[in-house]
């Protein structure tokens, strides 16, 4: 019988972005079971909410992550809203959608980065970040920000897009489909990538839904869970269809991935043609006093914010559940029977975001 020993796989690590740390037991080359051990990067965000007014804390929610932090800030507003009963602009809601999408494009572009750098492919490392330059480029112009955008508040947006620069935002994103078909031929097609990808890490239908996975963790196991589905924003306007696979391995969830990507480009361009005239935001006066549980789909999955007010400037209780944090046990099922070599791979599959998980 083989003897167990336990190897620490990060907080640091060459292909981790970020500081996830797991006890891997082996037995010889194989994980026989994983120990997750989180809380490096605690922040104490959601403790703020005593100390900042509810139309400031906005600024906060949207720092609980760099890479998705326009629909945390989306998230958040949403819900302020729902509970004061305001009606937002619809050109406003349109304008959410449409860097909500791009902010999903800057997202997998950068996965997919990191997941060809985890298996030495620098030069498709390079290009994927190549071409999420150009998706910053436009939140750049339109927001102010490349990567913090500080551009939504209560009653809707600070900031609108003329037609003019809507239109050459779209052909942007038009002329970049030929090189993002490229690169994505290269995930799907390459048979190198194929051996390192396919049957590793496999997540079954059954464990995904049981375990509670969400975005493309889930729907590479073959559950067609998106929250964008319910109609928040402008979606409920627009036509677009979730992106499954159904194998549950890595090369699945990096199909989905990949494939989103134009989903994403299709669901910008419904929204700037049908987008309306009409003002960005509104007058706000009061303040919450209710509850909400506040849902969107963030590029990792399904994330939650539960904002409770009572009336006052400040809100008695802002709690935030991830989509990170959600998959975390998907994760440790994932790891189960995989080589060592293989763990990186399968760990950054699920696009880890552990400043997300740990506010």
């Amino acid at each position: 019988m083989s003897k167990q020993i336990t190897v620490p796989f990060g907080p640091q690590h060459p292909v981790l972005p970020e500081p996830l740390h797991l006890d891997l037991v082996l037995e010889d080359e194989t994980v026989v079971d994983v120990i997750p051990s989180i809380g490096y990067v605690h922040r104490g965000l959601e403790k703020l909410v005593e100390k900042r007014e509810y139309t400031e804390y906005v600024f906060i929610a949207e720092r609980i992550c760099g890479i998705c932090s326009f629909i945390h800030s989306q998230t958040y507003v949403q819900g302020i809203e729902q509970i004061m009963g305001l009606e937002v602009p619809e050109r406003a809601t349109y304008l959410r959608t449409i860097w909500g999408e791009y902010s999903r494009l800057h997202s997998h572009l950068l996965w997919l980065g990191l997941f060809a750098d985890s298996m030495g492919f620098e030069s498709v490392f390079m290009n994927a970040w190549r071409l999420r330059e150009h998706i910053l480029d436009d939140l750049e112009a339109t927001t102010g920000g490349r990567v913090i955008q500080g551009v939504c508040k209560v009653g809707g947006v600070r900031k609108d897009i003329t037609p003019e620069k809507l239109d050459e935002m779209l052909k942007g994103l038009r002329g970049m489909e030929h090189e993002l078909n490229d690169l994505t031929n290269v995930f799907l097609n390459d048979s190198s990538m194929k051996h390192r990808l396919r049957g590793v890490g496999v997540l079954k239908k059954e464990d995904a839904y049981v375990l509670g996975a969400v975005g493309p963790t889930a729907r590479g196991s073959g559950l067609a869970i998106d929250i964008r589905s319910t109609g928040y924003g402008a979606l409920g306007k627009i036509n677009f269809k979730p992106v499954v696979e159904y194998d549950g391995d890595c090369y699945a969830r990096c199909a989905v991935r990949a494939k989103e990507m134009f989903t994403s480009i299709d669901i910008i361009e419904q929204c700037i043609k049908k987008i309306p005239d009409g003002p960005v935001d509104m007058k706000v006066t009061g303040a919450p006093d209710g509850e909400y549980f506040s849902r969107t789909e963030q590029p990792r999955g399904e994330v939650i914010h539960y904002i409770k007010g009572n009336g006052k400037k400040n809100l008695v209780r802002h709690r935030v559940r991830t989509p990170t944090f959600t998959n975390i046990p998907p994760l440790v099922t994932l790891l189960k029977g995989v080589d060592l070599a293989d763990v990186p791979v399968v760990v950054l599959s699920i696009d880890p975001c552990i400043g997300c998980a740990e506010r």
